[in-house]
């Protein structure tokens, strides 16, 4: 299982997200001294799921992290994502 399976996994049974993208951009970074240096990737994930109803932007990624666990000690190096409830998602012009 590669790195983008293992956070998919993750989130998605931490989560239930309703849409979920994740993105491997470690090739964009390739050289980066501190990705060289941790082994890990650099990802962007977009979430929609109802558990975020009713959380702060710092309380959805408090979730996400969370979900993510030793992951992020040991196969990611960074991480970007935008977290939206469904209701948001959707007003974004998305289905």
């Amino acid at each position: 299982m590669n790195r983008a399976e293992k956070i998919r996994n993750r989130l998605e049974e931490a989560l239930s997200p309703v849409h979920l993208e994740i993105t491997d951009d470690s090739m964009a970074h390739a050289g980066h001294k501190g990705a060289m240096e941790s082994g890990g990737g650099h990802f962007y994930a977009t979430i929609v799921s109802e558990k975020f109803e009713g959380k702060s932007s710092v309380q959805r990624h408090q979730l996400v992290f969370r979900a993510l666990g030793d992951l992020m000690q040991t196969e990611i190096h960074a991480f970007s994502m935008k977290a939206f409830t469904p209701l948001e998602f959707q007003q974004k012009g998305n289905p």
